[in-house]
């Protein structure tokens, strides 16, 4: 990757992930770059198309998928559910943690992935009780930046628990998350003690005065490129290892933050998703497929 896309990945992710001002970023981008176009057409290439890279269609044949909306933690609440049609057994279940945009479509395909992998699963929209995730979004990271993260930790509680209780499971849960999400996976980890492993792709991470707290199998994938996230994940990682939990951590070499969203051309890279992608499903058979 050249300098003027690394530096340009830079300025993005000050914008995506610090709520910086969309005309500044804007600004700073063309001055980057040398001329509007030429910045759009690389904001174009950073930011994700969440329909751009749909792996499993929304009417897959060997899925059932569907969205309800209620109330968990005493607030709205709407999830999007994927689970396999023939399953042999009784199934896990796993959360799916979306990235600062809420639940969009490329959630909802991620959530359709793992299912076919053999899980029962769960996208809860952790933007619902402002209304829900907004097309645009610009808005919908506003909106992240002003959520009530007890609430959210409540709700995504209140799903693990009906799903450990539900009979047509096998009552063992896992989540997955990414960037906002991954960074979640870590402090449900810390909040949830029956939650039995936790997959988390570039989070943030806790103190790591907090790693005594962790029940569950947790498994880091994080990017070599991302500074800005490592700096807490890897001192969780140590963290964890050093407090005797089961955790594992995987930084993939000279690949950037958001390496596994295949919706954004400049940052997705194959390889590593791959990789990633697999010891993610493998990570979660280890160790959620025991029957109770």
């Amino acid at each position: 990757m050249t300098d003027l896309h690394s530096r340009a990945i830079a300025l993005y992710d000050a914008f995506t992930h610090d709520h910086r001002d969309r005309r500044r970023f804007m600004g700073e981008m063309v001055a980057l770059a040398g001329s509007v176009a030429a910045a759009e057409a690389i904001v174009a290439g950073i930011a994700a198309s969440p329909a751009a890279a749909q792996q499993v269609p929304v009417d897959d044949a060997r899925l059932n998928v569907g969205r309800a909306s209620g109330e968990e933690a005493g607030k709205p609440a709407t999830a999007y559910f994927a689970a396999p049609k023939q399953a042999k057994g009784k199934l896990p279940t796993v959360l799916v943690i979306h990235e600062n945009r809420g639940l969009n479509a490329h959630i909802e395909d991620v959530a359709r992935r793992i299912a076919l992998a053999g899980f029962r699963v769960i996208a809860p929209d952790f933007l619902a009780p402002q209304g829900g995730t907004p097309a645009d979004e610009d808005k919908a990271r506003e909106m992240i930046g002003t959520i009530d993260y007890d609430l959210a930790l409540a709700q995504a509680r209140s799903f693990l628990a009906k799903a450990r209780a539900d009979s047509s499971g096998n009552g063992r849960t896992g989540a997955v998350g990414f960037c906002w999400g991954g960074a979640f996976v870590n402090r449900l980890a810390v909040a949830e003690p029956a939650l039995n492993a936790g997959v988390s792709y570039y989070g943030p991470a806790p103190a790591p005065t907090e790693a005594g707290k962790v029940r569950a199998a947790l498994l880091l994938q994080l990017a070599g490129k991302d500074a800005r996230v490592n700096t807490t994940a890897l001192p969780w990682g140590e963290a964890l290892t050093k407090a005797g939990k089961t955790a594992t951590t995987h930084v993939y070499p000279g690949v950037d933050h958001a390496f596994n969203n295949d919706t954004s051309a400049q940052r997705y890279d194959a390889a590593a998703a791959a990789k990633a992608w697999q010891r993610t499903i493998d990570f979660l058979h280890l160790h959620l497929d025991a029957r109770r």
